[in-house]
């Protein structure tokens, strides 16, 4: 029987674990446990951070994607999804409301969509840097060229989510068609830390086939890669996908790997996701307390959001951002917790970075 209070210590003293530590202190999450990894996690994130909160503005932007990845609502192969796509002003309209509310960051997310090709990226990131040059650009655009990623830089975008989804190929290949590779993925988040961009990655938390052993190859890899973001939220399952008959991924596993990810990755930016405040009505609330540090209100015109389903019942669909936004803040400041309205770079980062602004 493997000693879980030593694995605990060694985790929050080190922030390293072998294999075969993690595999046992996941199948030995008891409340006690992850009440403990919480608490250990929490005063990490507070070390680090104090009580903020960082929020992200998010334009969901496209949900064209050319993928046909087996558990997305927004796949190729999905029929009946209602295709949209915003335009460059519609794109920087979203960016200054947000911006007027208060955001210092701006995702821009969307599926790989040809119809916004590198000339047309690098304009609207030019043009929100320019409207807002003290406000940070993340992209959360998917698996592109070296190049692509190196003239988004250049242009000003300031950070890179793509999460790797899982780091076992084999389990990798049960997820995704065959044009698409675990491989490449990881090659890609290599490609945008060497470019310089604050890099994050992340995975489903039980997604369809996934193991304990799967999961701790995910928390070795990133370990390993050392990204300045990890986003992981539960697998929910769309109707109109492969796995949707498959069960969602659980909160208490998710708030567990939160923790074990702020002890492993002490400055990590660490979101409470929407996925996890759909699976709980309290999920992102818990997730700060659990060692998150980054909220991400949606800024997409309200008329699209619906569209945008990665997955069934997503939350906020229906609101406006200023709506959306007043409503977290109280919701965070009843945990103790507060919303700033700063860039929330990883202090780490910003401590070794050499380029001004980043």
């Amino acid at each position: 029987m493997a000693d879980i209070s030593f694995i605990i210590n060694k985790l929050t003293e080190t922030g390293s674990l072998t294999r075969d530590e993690i595999i046992p202190l996941l199948e030995n999450l008891t409340p006690e446990i992850r009440q403990t990894l919480a608490e250990r996690a929490s005063s990490i994130a507070r070390e680090h951070y104090g009580n903020k909160v960082f929020v992200r503005g998010l334009i969901e932007f496209t949900n064209y994607c050319k993928n046909d990845c087996y558990y997305c609502g927004i796949r190729c192969g999905n029929k009946n999804a209602e295709r949209y796509r915003l335009s460059k002003e519609e794109i920087v309209g979203c960016a200054s409301c947000g911006y007027d509310l208060g955001f210092r960051t701006i995702v821009l997310q969307g599926g790989e969509d040809a119809y916004y090709k590198d000339e047309l990226m690098v304009d609207i990131i030019r043009a929100i840097k320019a409207a807002h040059p003290d406000c940070a650009v993340t992209l959360s655009i998917g698996e592109k060229s070296y190049e692509s990623y190196k003239a988004f830089f250049d242009a000003g975008a300031d950070r890179y989510l793509l999460r790797h989804e899982t780091a076992d190929f084999d389990h990798y290949a049960k997820l995704h068609p065959a044009n698409l590779s675990a491989e490449n993925r990881q090659q890609c988040l290599y490609n945008l830390k060497k470019i310089g961009f604050q890099t994050g990655a992340g995975f489903m938390v039980g997604s369809p086939y996934q193991t304990y052993e799967n999961i701790a190859d995910d928390l070795l890899f990133l370990k390993k890669l050392d990204p300045e973001m990890v986003g992981i939220g539960p697998f929910i399952p769309h109707k109109d996908t492969v796995f949707a008959d498959f069960k969602a991924g659980g909160l208490e596993l998710t708030l567990a790997l939160l923790s074990i990810i702020r002890l492993m990755l002490p400055t990590v930016l660490l979101p409470a996701t929407t996925a996890l405040g759909t699976i709980a009505p309290n999920g992102r609330e818990l997730g700060i307390l659990a060692g998150a540090n980054v909220v991400m209100p949606n800024l997409s015109p309200v008329g699209v959001r619906k569209k945008y389903a990665l997955y069934d019942n997503k939350i906020c669909t229906g609101e406006e951002a200023a709506e959306c936004m007043n409503c977290l803040k109280n919701r965070i400041s009843n945990i103790g917790y507060e919303i700033v309205t700063d860039r929330g770079d990883n202090i780490r980062y910003m401590q070794g970075s050499t380029k001004e602004g980043r």
